[in-house]
C-alpha cells in the first residue's frame, strides 16, 4: 500500500496514483491508501495503539508492505544574483563605449526567495517477525516546486530509480 502523509487530499491522491502506477508497471501489486484508509487518518495525529490497529488490519487484509511518504520539513532560502553589465560587441569609438557602460546597460542585482521541501519515503515489511519492520528509507529535497503534478512525477521517478539501483524492485 502507498501512503502519502498529508491533509491535502488532492496532493495525496496525485502522489498515491503516480507511485502506484510506477509500481504496477514493475509488476508490483500496489494499492492507494485512499481506497483503504480514511482521509482523516493521514491528516491528523494518531496514537501508537491506533496505528498498531491499522497495521494489524492491513496485515489481516493481505497487505505485506507499506510505502509511506511525508514532508519532514521546509526551509525558506534566499539567494542573491549580483548585478552585471550586459556584454555586447566591442565598441571601437569612445562614444559607443561610454554609452554602453551607462546604467541603461546595467542589470541590477536581486534577491530570490524559494523553499526547499525535505521529503522522506520509508518502506515497511508487514509480514516480518515483528510488525512495522523497516526495509528502506530515502530522503530527497525538492527545491522550489512550481506544479504539484510535475513535482510528484519527478519525486516518484527519483525514488523508483533509487529502489531499482538498490535492487529492491525490478527495473523496467
Amino acid at each position: 500500500m502507498v501512503i502519502g502523509m498529508t491533509d491535502n487530499l488532492t496532493a495525496r491522491k496525485i502522489f498515491e496514483e503516480k507511485f502506484k502506477s510506477a509500481l504496477v508497471q514493475r509488476n508490483i501489486n500496489a494499492v492507494e491508501s485512499e481506497n483503504i484508509i480514511d482521509p482523516s487518518f493521514t491528516g491528523s495525529k494518531k496514537s501508537e495503539a491506533q496505528i498498531d490497529d491499522m497495521v494489524a488490519g492491513l496485515s489481516k487484509d493481505g497487505f505485506d508492505a507499506v510505502i509511506i511518504t511525508a514532508v519532514k520539513g521546509v526551509d525558506e532560502q534566499e539567494s542573491y544574483s549580483p548585478g552585471h553589465y550586459q556584454l555586447g560587441l566591442r565598441w571601437s569609438r569612445f562614444g559607443r563605449y561610454y554609452y554602453r557602460y551607462q546604467d541603461v546597460y546595467y542589470t541590477p542585482g536581486y534577491y530570490d526567495q524559494y523553499k526547499i521541501y525535505h521529503v522522506e519515503t520509508s518502506i515497511y515489511n508487514l509480514k516480518g517477525e515483528t510488525d512495522k519492520a523497516l526495509v528502506w528509507v530515502g530522503s530527497f529535497n525538492i527545491v522550489n516546486p512550481q506544479d504539484i503534478s510535475t513535482t510528484v512525477s519527478d519525486y516518484v521517478s527519483r525514488t523508483i530509480a533509487q529502489l531499482e539501483k538498490e535492487g529492491l524492485i525490478n527495473q523496467l
